[in-house]
């Protein structure tokens, strides 16, 4: 936790004099998630490429957050970099410069922390009969911090709680990944392994957004594709889980431990919106069976059912898997191979309150150019607050 707090520190002290506008009653307040593809391969490239005004695919990304204008935005696939460098790079070099006739935005408060990622976990978690490679990492990555999240806000961030280090295992009915190779049930893992594996694949947290005088918390996770795997359908077990992870948590389970020992989940009436990449269509995919269902249908949660005319065109014009698909292109939020799985609504914005209206940004025409900035598109919903 302590890692935690002094990045969130870091990234909010440069603008910390910047105040936000105070709010009378209810207000409109847009709430997206965009999983905006800001990897790379080597760790420090991306700081690399942040540090000057020029890298292309950023100012792409940057360009579609100025036409969205979310107040409050989790972006996935950031790569951490501590001390929250790269979010400041990314704020003053291509948010704080209008692209192509789009009006700069300005986020005063940020949120970045450590991820699963690419850390070690000195176990063969991939039965390779190695150690040390980014599949015996706690979460897949080549190093520590890639393909990390970054919270962007417009309104103040509270004392936020993480759950980088949280046990699979300390979830109730887990979903324990099994050898088909072998008699024992539940046996991918070693019994060691499997007292030591983290459940998330980046991290879980729970922001408390301060919106005209409420608090609103957004819970941001991304977990792992349900694919890259085997019979054993590990990864596939994991995303379930992971998602899982924040039905059981706004259902108030307790079995939660947070990386400062707080225990507990959410507290019953707490406004909250799930968002983020979870890598499952409710219908289409290699996802576990109805693993997205989990948070449409967990307690209190809304679903605005975003979409886009952009989305369906897509569909009809690649073709290959997404003929076959039974549910509506209308709500896919990202452009996958066209051989397989297609394109799939995999970004959710998920939330208790009322939703005023939601979009997915996938658009036609001249910003169409903007599609190529990430193969996942911006997510976003009004909610009144």
């Amino acid at each position: 936790m302590k890692r935690a707090v002094l990045a969130a520190v870091a990234a909010t002290a440069v603008t910390a004099s910047l105040a936000v506008p105070a709010s009378a009653g209810p207000a409109t307040v847009r709430l997206a998630t965009f999983n905006a593809s800001l990897n790379r391969a080597a760790e420090g490239e991306l700081l690399a490429d942040l540090s000057t005004p020029d890298d292309e695919q950023a100012r792409a990304v940057a360009e579609v957050v100025q036409r969205n204008r979310p107040d409050v935005l989790l972006l996935n696939e950031f790569d951490h970099v501590p001390g929250g460098a790269a979010v400041d790079a990314f704020r003053r070099n291509y948010l704080a410069v209008g692209h192509n006739g789009a009006e700069p935005i300005d986020y005063p408060y940020a949120y970045t922390a450590p991820v699963n990622t690419g850390v070690p976990s000195g176990m063969d978690l991939d039965n390779d009969g190695r150690t040390g490679g980014p599949g015996d990492a706690f979460g897949f990555g080549q190093f520590p911090g890639q393909y990390g999240m970054v919270v962007l806000s417009k309104y103040p961030i509270g004392q936020v709680r993480t759950f980088q280090d949280f046990r699979w295992a300390d979830m109730p009915g887990a979903l324990r990944p099994d050898d088909p190779a072998t008699p024992e049930p539940g046996d991918w893992y070693s019994p060691q392994e499997w007292a030591q594996l983290r459940l998330s694949s980046k991290s879980h947290w729970d922001l408390p957004v301060e919106v005209g005088g409420r608090t609103v918390h957004l819970l941001a996770s991304h977990p792992t594709p349900p694919s890259f795997d085997g019979p054993e359908d590990r990864n596939g077990a994991r995303n379930h889980d992971e998602i899982r992870f924040w039905a059981d948590y706004v259902a108030g389970a307790d079995y939660f431990r947070d990386d400062a020992g707080r225990a507990g989940g959410l507290e019953p009436g707490e406004p909250f919106v799930i968002a983020g990449d979870q890598n499952a269509d409710p219908e289409d995919g290699d996802s576990v069976d109805r693993a997205a269902d989990q948070l449409l249908r967990a307690p209190g949660v809304i679903d605005p059912k975003p979409g886009s005319v952009g989305a369906v065109e897509a569909a009809r014009t690649q073709g290959g898997a997404n003929a076959d698909h039974r549910g509506p292109a209308y709500f896919d939020t990202a452009d996958f191979s066209d051989e397989s799985p297609g394109n799939l609504r995999v970004d959710y914005v998920l939330p208790s309150l009322v939703p005023v209206r939601s979009a997915v940004f996938w658009p036609r025409g001249e910003l169409s150019r903007l599609n190529g900035a990430s193969d996942h598109h911006l997510v976003w919903v009004d909610l009144l607050v």
